[in-house]
């Protein structure tokens, strides 16, 4: 697993918003190579069963204080809750049901792309791959889905040493950076 720096650049209780937000990301961003993956916290079999519809063969482990089983042991998912599920490399497709079937579980889309134009007013070519990624955190302030909230939050990744670029992106799009740069996991 590698590390990208994350940087909220807006707050709604709006999740259409937040993903139109992450549309006019995207539209900036070199997208030939787009992925989306997914992550979301469940505690209920409710939740549960409307995820898994979306996110089939995904990825689990329990979590908290009872952690007792995970996908790679063959355990059964309900069973085991709570637990986080984690489905990488879908297309983009696939958020609006995965929003949809998230309803109010704390979630996460990001969109992993080619990388971020130049931005030849603050000194940078092109960025890569690494670094060069959307999210969108639904009922949680991080992107560790930690920090449960009734908002959602749009994320731009950067490569630490261009932590500027943050700036220049929510310029981009009418917004700015709110809050620190912060190592998120990938």
């Amino acid at each position: 697993m590698s590390n990208s720096y994350a940087q909220a650049i807006l707050r709604t209780t709006d999740v259409a918003e937040a993903v139109r937000v992450a549309g006019l990301l995207l539209n900036l961003a070199d997208t030939r190579e787009l992925e989306v993956d997914f992550e979301a916290g469940v505690s209920t079999p409710h939740d549960l069963e409307r995820l898994s519809e979306v996110l089939p063969d995904a990825d689990w482990w329990s979590y908290g204080t009872a952690r007792r089983g995970s996908s790679r042991s063959g355990d059964s998912p309900s069973e085991c809750l709570p637990i986080f599920m984690s489905r990488w490399c879908l297309g983009p497709d696939s958020v609006e049901a995965f929003l949809a079937a998230a309803r109010n579980v704390p979630a996460m889309v990001r969109w992993d792309f080619s990388g971020w134009p130049a931005a030849p007013e603050i000194g940078l070519g092109c960025g890569g791959t690494r670094g060069a990624y959307v999210t969108v955190c639904v009922n949680a302030r991080d992107v560790y889905l930690e920090d449960l909230a009734t908002d959602h939050t749009v994320y731009v990744h950067v490569k630490q040493i261009e932590a500027q670029r943050s700036t220049w992106l929510a310029a981009q799009v009418g917004l700015q950076v709110i809050g620190e740069l912060q190592m998120a996991p990938v």
